[in-house]
């Protein structure tokens, strides 16, 4: 038993997601002995060498800053062993080798977008939304070989808004992920934790704090991988509803597609209309002013936001002004 103020804590991530649980773990009073997270980027016009948000936010609070390019490199590992973290926590980060995520004696915890076992994975979030979930959560679990798969400390679920998209998911979900791994530091560090293993014996609809599957229930779980471009295409010959949950699940980022008299056009809000459409699948209405809508099989995709190829992000009414459809 530790007082958790004590603990020495490094930190790895890189995104603003992670950013949210580094500053809730400074603010309740944790020792931070180093940062871990991306080497700077070019990025933008200029190719201009871009800091991580991890970095921005540790650089702000006086917080020791390592950026290796590789996890192995001997140089890093004996940077990070001189850090002499009794705790790694892993937000947004990359994968580990066993060497960083086994060197600290108490372990490397991870928060994860989903109430694992459910959406292990690269992009849960996304795929909840696209999935329809009325309901995701987060996971702060032990790190160990096979990615999202280690034993899991906490969960905390929250709902899903019917018309919610992924990025305010991911909104809500950085302040709730924060709070649990707070929480579950504090709960290591006085040893009042008990870890539960990912192939534990509980019912998926259970209602459980650790919601899980067994083994041979595995064709239950579904999976999170990384999106591709192909992933965002819209088939609108799917049922309205699929095709309003793709459009909510990829946005803002990177954006559900379709093509248009030949030009790809990104789709970052619409609603849907459930009327029996009296035209094929892909075909359009439209007014020619405030209204474009897609038929799917059973209903519309009306158009509120859009961004065509090689322009910036705008209204549907802007677009129809300055668009020609035949």
């Amino acid at each position: 038993m530790k007082d958790f103020q004590t603990l020495r804590i490094v930190f790895m991530g890189t995104p603003e997601f992670a950013v949210e649980s580094l500053d809730a773990l400074v603010k309740a009073g944790c020792r931070i002995v180093g940062v871990i997270t991306a080497p700077d980027k070019p990025a933008g016009r200029g190719l201009q060498l871009q800091q991580s948000a991890v970095k921005k936010y540790a650089l702000e609070n006086h917080l020791r800053v390592l950026q290796p390019e590789k996890l192995k490199n001997p140089v890093f590992l004996q940077e990070l062993q001189s850090l002499q973290a009794d705790l790694q926590v892993v937000v947004a980060f990359r994968m580990l080798p066993e060497v960083v995520w086994n060197m600290p004696p108490m372990g490397s915890v991870n928060l994860h977008g989903s109430l694992l076992p459910q959406y292990r994975g690269a992009a849960p979030i996304n795929w909840a939304v696209i999935n329809g979930e009325k309901e995701t959560g987060v996971t702060t679990f032990k790190l160990k070989h096979e990615i999202d798969t280690g034993d899991i400390l906490m969960q905390e679920r929250f709902p899903i808004g019917e018309d919610e998209n992924a990025g305010e998911v991911h909104d809500k979900m950085k302040i709730i992920g924060a709070q649990l791994l707070v929480k579950t530091v504090k709960a290591l560090a006085d040893g009042s934790l008990h870890e539960t293993p990912q192939s534990s014996n509980l019912n998926p609809d259970s209602s459980d704090r650790h919601p899980q599957l067994t083994t041979h229930d595995s064709r239950l779980l579904k999976h999170a991988p990384r999106i591709f471009t192909e992933t965002c295409k819209i088939d609108w010959s799917k049922p309205v509803d699929e095709v309003y949950n793709l459009v909510r699940g990829l946005a803002p980022y990177p954006a559900a597609y379709t093509i248009l008299n030949g030009k790809k056009i990104k789709i970052f809000k619409a609603e849907k209309i459930n009327s029996v459409p009296g035209i094929d699948p892909g075909n359009i209405e439209t007014d020619h002013k405030t209204r474009l809508q897609f038929a799917c099989s059973n209903g519309f995709i009306s158009i509120l936001e859009l961004q065509p190829e090689g322009k910036k992000r705008m209204p549907v009414a802007d677009f129809l002004r300055g668009y020609r459809l035949g």
